[in-house]
């Protein structure tokens, strides 16, 4: 586990604040990656007072990613979850 990515009862959750669209999708795919079959939802973490380009990237490319069965949005405008499986 590395700085920005935590792992717990089959969420994986990385922090992309502060990063490029490229960077951040590259930390996403990696995630993606490494998702076991005991993962079933990668919650993002890229903030929304810098502004939406994160939050619009991430909920548009992977929403119909072939790994992803749906892009959730969370109470707090700064989260997207990515679901992988149901629970």
């Amino acid at each position: 586990m590395n700085s920005g990515e935590n792992m717990n009862a089959g969420i994986i959750e990385i922090d992309v604040h502060g990063m490029n669209q490229f960077q951040a999708r590259t930390r996403i795919d990696a995630a993606l990656k490494k998702a076991s079959s005991a993962t079933y939802m990668i919650r993002i973490i890229h903030g929304y007072h810098g502004g939406t380009a994160l939050k619009d990237m991430i909920r548009k490319t992977y929403r119909k990613h072939p790994l992803v069965k749906r892009v959730e949005l969370s109470m707090n405008p700064g989260i997207t979850e990515l679901i992988l499986r149901d629970f």
